[in-house]
């Protein structure tokens, strides 16, 4: 009888654990607020056309800082949002596994990763980033402190560029919430304008919570 209902336990308890190993695991930065907070902090930024779009530089943005020893910020975003990374003694990944919530896929050579900045440098710059100092600029560009910096598949970030909601949206509609609670809290927490395209198109975002 004990043999009869230990083969149905373990068979439960297998598939529970193939769910789990077979899920890939994936770090989330800190600090994404509840949809109901960052429709509030939505509501409360200023809507404004962009500007100084022609006078961008990415220089402008001194990124991939050191952080600690040999990590720089690139490394680090790699190792807090991996499963069983390894590094070298440079900081370098050399194995791991990342999940990318943008497309939904999972890569096991950092090379194959970017680290996106949620809002683009150059968003940032003609929402208001023109005016800060270049300090200030470096610190939003290696932002570990918020969901400014994810580690994704190195040609969605590329396809996704410098483009704001209105005009990209991540592949996997599921993740299209966390991804508008995310750009406004960047938005919010650095004073930077949204227009009026970009906020339309984050409160139909929000609309998918």
């Amino acid at each position: 009888m004990r043999r009869m209902v230990l083969f149905p336990l373990l068979a439960v308890l297998g598939a529970v654990l193939l769910g789990v190993l077979g899920t890939p695991a994936s770090a989330t930065p800190p600090n994404i607020p509840s949809a109901a907070t960052a429709a509030s902090r939505l509501a409360e930024l200023t809507v404004a056309a962009e500007s100084h779009g022609d006078t961008y530089d990415r220089s402008l943005f001194p990124h991939w800082i050191t952080i600690s020893g040999t990590c720089n910020t690139r490394e680090t975003v790699l190792k807090r949002d991996g499963t069983n990374v390894v590094t070298d003694s440079s900081c370098a990944a050399t194995s791991g596994s990342w999940y990318s919530p943008y497309d939904g896929a999972t890569w096991t050579l950092a090379s194959d990763l970017d680290i996106d900045h949620m809002v683009p440098l150059s968003e940032a710059w003609a929402s208001g980033a023109w005016s800060w100092t270049t300090a200030r600029r470096q610190s939003y560009a290696n932002d570990l402190g918020g969901p400014e910096l994810w580690a994704v598949t190195d040609n969605v970030n590329q396809a996704k560029g410098d483009k704001d909601p209105a005009e990209w949206q991540p592949s996997r509609t599921v993740f299209r919430c966390t991804y508008a609670r995310a750009w406004i809290q960047v938005k919010w927490y650095y004073g930077l304008t949204v227009d009026s395209a970009e906020k339309n198109s984050l409160t139909t975002m929000l609309g998918t919570c």
